[in-house]
Formats: structure tokens, C-alpha cells, sequence
């Protein structure tokens, strides 16, 4: 009988291998030092940013086509040499001033790296978990939730010490070895290696009891349905995310410094949340949990237009923060419930589309509408309108599954 190899190693690795890519989000700390050290616009090198993510969510269908065919650790492998690369090359394009190495750099590598070791572990981790779905999905996306908090400081101190260019290499060269090691340990469970009670609670989870490959599972309306859902929870909460600090600043009495407080405790609502909100979808299904997601937002943003009370506004963006992790943390282990999780990496890249697409549409529709407006309550409006509608979808699909109506999976 081969070596069992312990789940909750695999799930270590992984989290590390999330908190390696997770680092993205601190890219604000270094616009303005990149800017100074270029003289770049901050719009310039901020579109790095956008570009990264685009092709992180574009990528990850692609990539998670390779979690199934190749397995995990490959595509680990892979995001420990692009991401790695490519925050090195970065550094190559402040010290040579050439922007549109920036862009090819921290947005083309960079972002293939980030689509490939984003899909690398989740997949993996729900096989792993079949009874405990989604604590163990939050758990690995909560880790790329919260790298910022650790990037940010650290990334502060290397600048103030070796120089922003130097700091992109010493950074490329640690993401490239930590994930290539935790890469190492990411693999599919073997068919001895879960105990057969835990196996079977597989089944008990499902919502269909079948197993879809990935082109089957796009053929359904629920795919659309789920896909339509994630789109507007991530376009809802990554334009809230874009404009948090002037929007707190012009609809209250709040400060800069104090919206800059708040801006850091949101980003921990943002991370809780993930783990919160998938933890609770173990125990109440996950199409109940994502109706009351929406409901939450809804009920918040309606906070956020009437009452105009610092702590009362900043409370509803957290609770809003921790409804937009939720969404990245809860819909691997729905995937898993409705489709199965026979091409769950590659369905799961799928979805991941629509990360993509929100990541440009939220901001771009805060900011222009505060632009033309002057004001940020019709974006609000629009915001719970969408919302409302992707509750909607989210009962639709609670209805289907809850009186198992398993029709709604016909493929055609």
C-alpha cells in the first residue's frame, strides 16, 4: 500500500501558495514610490494592476484545463516560475524605465502566474475536503485575501532599505522558491487516501449526485446562472473596494485619516469574510448561502444611501467587504456540489471569467458615474438593482436543488 500523504499538508501547502499570489493586492503600496523613481503617472503604473487581474481571471479558464490534465503540481510549478518572473522583470522595468515592460511584465507574466496558481490549489483542496467543502476552500482563499497585510509592510521596509528596484528582485526571488516548494505538495488524493466515511459524505453534500466533465457543465443553465451571480457580487464589491475612502469621505463627516483606518479594516472583513461565509455553507448549503449574501448586500447598500453616520457607514462597507470575499471563497465548493468534481479545476477556471470582466466594469462604473454625477448614490442604486437580480437567480437555482429538481442540469 503506497504512503498516505495527510490532507491538512496538502491544504498548508496550498494556503502558502495563495499567500504567495495574493500579494497582488498590495500593489497600491508600491505606485507612488514607482512613480517617483520613473516618473510614471500613478494612472500608468496603476493599469498594471488592472492588467494583472484581467489576465489572472482570463488565464485561469486555460489553466485550470491543465490542473485536470496535468494535475496540480504542474500548474504550481508553472505559477512559481511566471509569477516569480515576472515581479523580477518588474523590477527590470522601473530600472530601465520602460513602461511597456511593466505592463508585459506585472500584467502579462505576472498575471498568468496569478490564473495558474489561483485555480492550482482550490480544486485540489475540495477533493481533499469532500465533508468540509467549503472551511477548506475559505481557508486557501482567505490566505489570498489577506497576503496584502503581510506584503505591504514588509514591501514597505525593503523599499526604505534596498530601493524599489532591488525590492522587485529580492521579492521574485522569494514567490519563485517558497511556491515552487509548496507547489511540491499540492497533488490529488489517491483513491485509498480518504477514509471511506469521508468518501461517501461526498455524496450526502451533492446537490445532483453526478459528475460533469467541464464542457457538459457549460452547457447547463445553472453554469449561467452561477456565473451571472459571481459576476455581480465581484462588480459590487471590487467598485466598492476602488472608491471606499472618497466615498466615505464624501457621503459622511469621516476624514482622510479616519477613512484610511477604515480602509484597513475592511480589508479584514474582506479576508474574514472568505473563511466566515464558507465555513457557515457547510452547514446551510452553499444556494442558501449565497441567497443571503445578496440579501446582505442589498440591505447594505440601502445603509450606505440612507444614514450618513461614520461608524454606521463604515459598518455596512465591512459587511459588504465580507459578502465580496464570500463570493470567492463559497463558489469553488458550489461548483463542487452541483458538477461534481471530476474537472472541478477546469470548471472552476471557467467561472473565474467572470473575475476578469467585473475587475474592469466595477471600478470603471463608480468612477465614471461620480465623474459625470459628481456623486456616487446612482451607482449605489445600480449596484442594488443588480444585486436584487442576482438574488433572484440564486433563489432560482435554490429552488431547483432544494426540491431536486435535477432537470435543471439537462445538458444541451
Amino acid at each position: 500500500m503506497p504512503k498516505t500523504r495527510n490532507r491538512y499538508g496538502v491544504a498548508i501547502a496550498g494556503v502558502i501558495l495563495h499567500l504567495m499570489i495574493g500579494s497582488v493586492y498590495a500593489w497600491s503600496v508600491f505606485t507612488k514610490p514607482i512613480s517617483g523613481y520613473t516618473g510614471w503617472k500613478e494612472t500608468s503604473v496603476s493599469f498594471a494592476f488592472s492588467l494583472a487581474i484581467f489576465c489572472l481571471g482570463m488565464s485561469a479558464a486555460f489553466m485550470g484545463r491543465l490542473v485536470e490534465k496535468f494535475g496540480p503540481t504542474v500548474t504550481g510549478t508553472i505559477s512559481s516560475i511566471c509569477y516569480g518572473s515576472g515581479i523580477a522583470l518588474t523590477g527590470l522595468a522601473i530600472q530601465s524605465h520602460q513602461l511597456w515592460l511593466l505592463y508585459v511584465a506585472y500584467g502579462v507574466i505576472g498575471g498568468l502566474g496569478l490564473g495558474s496558481g489561483y485555480v492550482t490549489p482550490v480544486s485540489t483542496i475540495v477533493r481533499w475536503f469532500p465533508d468540509k467543502r467549503g472551511l477548506a476552500t475559505g481557508l486557501a482563499i482567505m490566505g489570498f485575501g489577506f497576503a496584502a497585510m503581510l506584503t505591504g509592510p514588509i514591501a514597505q521596509s525593503l523599499m526604505a532599505n534596498v530601493g524599489v528596484v532591488n525590492t522587485f528582485y529580492i521579492l521574485g526571488g522569494f514567490y519563485f522558491v517558497v511556491m515552487l516548494v509548496a507547489a511540491q505538495f499540492i497533488k490529488k488524493p489517491r483513491s485509498h487516501e480518504l477514509p471511506p466515511a469521508i468518501a461517501k459524505n461526498a455524496e450526502r453534500i451533492s446537490l445532483t449526485g453526478r459528475e460533469l466533465t467541464a464542457n457538459q457543465a457549460l452547457r447547463t443553465r445553472t453554469f449561467a446562472f452561477l456565473w451571472f451571480m459571481f459576476f455581480i457580487n465581484i462588480t459590487t464589491g471590487i467598485g466598492l473596494v476602488s472608491a471606499a475612502s472618497p466615498m466615505a469621505q464624501d457621503m459622511t463627516t469621516m476624514t482622510a485619516s479616519a477613512a484610511a483606518v477604515m480602509v484597513g479594516i475592511i480589508g479584514l472583513f474582506n479576508g474574514f469574510g472568505r473563511l466566515a461565509w464558507a465555513t457557515l455553507s457547510d452547514f446551510i448549503g452553499r444556494p442558501l448561502t449565497y441567497s443571503l449574501i445578496f440579501v446582505l448586500d442589498i440591505v447594505m447598500l440601502f445603509v450606505l444611501l440612507l444614514f450618513k453616520a461614520p461608524f454606521i457607514f463604515a459598518l455596512a462597507l465591512c459587511l459588504l467587504m465580507s459578502c465580496y470575499g464570500a463570493g470567492f471563497s463559497v463558489i469553488p465548493a458550489y461548483l463542487g456540489d452541483v458538477f461534481g468534481t471530476k474537472e472541478l479545476g477546469a470548471i472552476h477556471g471557467y467561472i473565474l471569467t467572470a473575475w476578469a470582466i467585473a475587475g474592469m466594469v466595477g471600478p470603471l462604473l463608480l468612477s465614471y458615474t461620480h465623474q459625470v454625477l459628481h456623486n456616487y448614490y446612482v451607482t449605489l442604486i445600480v449596484f442594488i438593482i443588480i444585486d436584487a437580480l442576482a438574488m433572484i437567480v440564486s433563489l432560482l437555482i435554490q429552488r431547483d436543488f432544494i426540491t431536486n429538481r435535477q432537470t435543471k442540469l439537462v445538458i444541451k
